[in-house]
């Protein structure tokens, strides 16, 4: 681990909190659709509050719901809001998540979101979190949504829908839409392309870019307004700098501590720590809790998957993307080595705890552990495990990390089916958040049905 040295964080000028610029169109570098054109600005503010839409309109769906899928959630029982401790179901709150021999069982929920407002529709989804009050947040990538589904922005507009949401799109414990913020505006820097976001215990909103010139995070209040930057757009120096950061996937900041974990990146190797109320640097480790070293060379995804099978040696470094971090309760950190297709666990302090892989045959290039979560039951018996590339949410036993029960297998664009979930979050009700990028730009809700027998 690396010991601990000043860094400083960049606030606006005057002290107090900015006001969010509202339009969202990318920097320089982002990720833009061929062809694309100047969009037009959409009819009312791109900065809204949720209100009922009259239904002569009819909004694009943010989420792309399906007619299968809404045909799934009618046989289900599975509209907005079903599952919550409705008749024959168990809410987390009162399930038994202890119960020997029982898992969570769970089934899609594809009408649980409202639609957006101003004909607004959303694109990849780089990152998605839940707050202390349930509320779900979306970050997504605007600059990623076709032409087909953003025509009505256009210049000149070829159809009546649909125009690009903000990047930051806010939902309450309903599903219902609150609000939606994020851009380019005064006294930072915005990313060239979105990725994490989390939510901390005071309402803050942390945000992340993955690109290589996302060298940066930024803090919002819940409303949008800037609050602080660590690091700065296009000055990264490496797995050992503490001023900036590498393009950093993930983001957690720890109550207890009041620190921001963050998975940095897809261009660094490392864990990095910051404290959440200043951006002062603290530590920082890479794999095992060694210091990272960028220039040691990695073997390729067939030679490791060799190593792996001969019980080693394995590399002792992160591979990239360093995709999501996650701490624990009691105190563990748990982090998602996505390119050596394992997890991580240390202390608090980078101290190597232990670690265990995930369908470590896998030659597919994005590797496999994307995303985590925790059963909402005070001991977080559960651990959840994304992997993106074979399509499963694995539940995971936290004490053993055994794998107990999955859910998906199957990739396509219906319910019970996975594109490529890329980002996951889990509510105090045991309820399944997940958000897709690629081709998949959507992102839904599994609802919790209650604990059953392990299969």
């Amino acid at each position: 681990m690396v010991p601990a040295r000043p860094a400083g964080a960049v606030r606006n000028g005057s002290g107090t909190p900015s006001r969010v610029g509202m339009n969202p169109e990318p920097e320089a570098g982002a990720l833009m659709p061929m062809d694309a054109r100047r969009p037009v600005s959409p009819p009312g503010p791109l900065r809204t509050e949720g209100s009922p839409m009259s239904p002569a309109i009819l909004p694009c769906t943010v989420h792309r719901v399906l007619a299968a899928a809404a045909a799934v959630a009618l046989s289900t029982g599975c509209a907005a809001g079903a599952g919550d401790g409705g008749p024959g179901q168990e809410s987390g709150a009162s399930a038994d998540w202890t119960a020997t021999g029982e898992v969570p069982g769970y089934e899609p929920d594809p009408l649980f979101f409202s639609v957006l407002p101003n004909r607004w529709v959303s694109g990849q989804v780089g990152g998605l979190a839940v707050d202390s009050n349930d509320n779900i947040w979306v970050f997504h990538r605007p600059a990623t949504i076709p032409d087909g589904e953003k025509a009505a922005a256009l210049d000149p507009p070829e159809a009546e829908c649909c125009f690009p949401a903000p990047p930051v799109l806010h939902f309450d414990a309903g599903g219902e839409f609150v609000r939606g913020w994020g851009g380019p505006g005064e006294g930072y820097e915005w990313f060239s392309n979105e990725h994490g976001i989390f939510v901390d215990h005071e309402g803050n909103v942390w945000l992340s870019g993955s690109a290589s010139s996302d060298n940066h995070i930024l803090k919002f209040t819940g409303e949008g307004d800037f609050l602080m930057q660590i690091g700065r757009a296009g000055t990264g120096a490496g797995s050992n700098d503490t001023l900036n950061v590498g393009g950093p996937a993930g983001l957690f900041v720890h109550e207890p501590t009041n620190e921001l974990f963050v998975a940095d990146g897809y261009g660094n190797r490392r864990v990095i720590v910051f404290d959440a109320a200043t951006g002062a640097y603290r530590r920082h480790w890479g794999a095992y809790g060694n210091r990272p070293d960028d220039s040691v060379e990695l073997p390729s995804r067939a030679e490791y998957i060799e190593l792996v099978a001969a019980g080693g040696p394995l590399p002792q470094q992160f591979n990239t993307p360093v995709h999501a971090v996650f701490v624990s309760r009691d105190g563990l950190v748990y982090v998602a080595d996505r390119g050596h297709l394992r997890i991580q666990v240390f202390d608090l302090e980078g101290g190597f705890v232990r670690e265990t892989f995930v369908r470590p045959n896998t030659l597919y290039t994005v590797g496999t552990v994307h995303a985590f979560g925790t059963s909402p039951d005070p001991g977080e018996r559960f651990l959840y495990v994304v992997d993106g590339a074979n399509k499963w949410i694995d539940i995971l036993d936290r004490e053993t990390l055994e794998t107990v029960h999955q859910i998906g297998g199957y990739a396509g664009h219906n319910a019970r089916e996975f594109f490529h979930a890329h980002s996951f979050a889990v509510d105090s009700r045991g309820h399944l958040f997940i958000g897709e990028v690629n081709d998949g730009q959507r992102y839904y809700r599994y609802r919790f049905v209650g604990m059953q027998p392990r299969e």
